[in-house]
């Protein structure tokens, strides 16, 4: 593989990257706790000497690079987010390893944090040699509500802005191989709560009640024929139900069932029908069993959908940095990440950076997941050169 040497960070700009991945592993905090870290990043950004740093979302930061070249005055942002998750890791090989019990950066934000910041760093060392602006957004609560790129949709803090970028690590590439695809890639994820009612009686005396347990597991079962009978297969559509909650006693018909799941799809046009469908079944089935139910659902995140165009640059850049072999065509997931709300906002590209090799094959939200700091630079190096081609093209 052709590995060009980078061009755009400093060894000191290098250096502060490194030490932010450490940090923020050593001292994960979980989605709306990142106080810590917001207060890292805004102290780095100081001693590197950006300036006008604002917060978002309570724990957030975002700040802009104004270019002095001039040209077009074109805009583009990046993101990287900043949360843990509730695993206690188990790699203690690692120097850095987590020092708070239960929490670890098992998805990698550590890394795109980090990333996100060898971007700001440059820019700000580079102003005139671009025109336009870059927005680097430190992102929290990535993982769990309230979301933080929801808030980024609702302070319509990419107004002006006219391109986006996310990134993510991938276990499941090579070290060195990045990967994207057009369209969307990432599904919505929804949540809904169902309550059913039904009534109480003995358990030698069925007719006497109504079985709210029968009508949860008549819901479980026709609520998949929605995914498997009226959706497209391409829709990536899924309806799990997650937790169940009912009965007191062996011996009585439970009158009550609290049921909990998320509704996904990579269809904006079908999304909402997927959710109204839910809904209609758990009524039905409740309905036809004697019962009622209730269900309430909460709009998450909207499905990310890559720009055509931009994977293309993408992928012409990856093969005139790294050689052709180094992209890889992009697979379509069922998982969600709130970047939906930045591309339901502006054109963007969310694109994978490789990280598998031995003893780094866990894959993401595992008590043993593992990246190499050896991917950090080239990772960064590449979104420098994607933003500032497009700004300076």
């Amino acid at each position: 593989m052709n590995t060009r040497s980078n061009s755009f960070l400093s060894d000191t700009e290098q250096n502060a990257i490194i030490e932010l991945r450490h940090a923020m592993h050593r001292e994960p905090e979980l989605s709306n706790q990142e106080w810590k870290t917001q207060r890292r990043i805004l102290e780095t950004l100081e001693r590197f000497g950006l300036d006008g740093a604002r917060t978002f979302h309570k724990t957030g930061v975002y700040i802009d690079i104004e270019g002095r070249a001039p040209g077009p005055k074109r805009s583009i942002a990046i993101r990287g987010d900043i949360d843990a998750l509730p695993i206690q890791e188990t790699r203690d090989d690692l120097p850095y390893c987590s020092q708070v019990p239960g929490v670890m950066h098992a998805c990698g934000h550590d890394l795109h944090a980090s990333i996100a910041l060898g971007t700001a760093l440059a820019f700000h060392r580079m102003r005139d040699n671009f025109a336009g602006k870059v927005r680097v957004f430190f992102q929290p609560a990535e993982e769990a509500e309230p979301l933080g790129g929801r808030t980024v949709e609702e302070e319509k803090l990419l107004n002006g802005i006219d391109r986006a970028v996310g990134l993510h690590v991938a276990p499941s590439l090579p070290v060195g191989t990045y990967s994207a695809r057009e369209g969307a890639i990432c599904t919505s994820a929804d949540q809904f709560k169902l309550t059913i009612h039904g009534a109480m009686a003995h358990g030698a005396s069925p007719h006497k009640g109504v079985d709210a347990i029968t009508i949860a597991a008549g819901f479980i079962n026709e609520v998949q024929k929605v995914v498997s009978r009226e959706m497209p297969f391409d829709d990536g559509a899924v309806v799990t139900v997650g937790t169940i909650h009912g009965g007191e006693a062996t011996n009585i018909i439970c009158p009550l069932v609290v049921m909990e799941g998320t509704i996904r799809t990579r269809s904006l046009e079908r999304r909402a029908l997927l959710c109204q469908r839910v809904r209609e079944i758990a009524e039905g089935v409740a309905a036809m069993h004697r019962g009622t139910a209730e269900c309430v659902v909460s709009t998450g995140e909207p499905p990310v959908i890559n720009d055509p165009e931009m994977v293309k640059r993408f992928r012409q850049l990856v093969s005139e940095v790294a050689g052709q072999e180094a992209f890889l065509e992009g697979k379509q997931g069922g998982g969600s990440d709130d970047f939906g709300f930045y591309s339901a906002a502006v054109p963007s590209i969310y694109f994978s950076f490789g990280s598998g090799e031995p003893g780094n094959e866990a894959s993401v939200h595992m008590p043993n997941f593992g990246a190499s700091d050896n991917i950090l630079i080239p990772t960064a190096e590449l979104a420098i050169r994607y933003c500032l081609d497009f700004l300076n093209s």
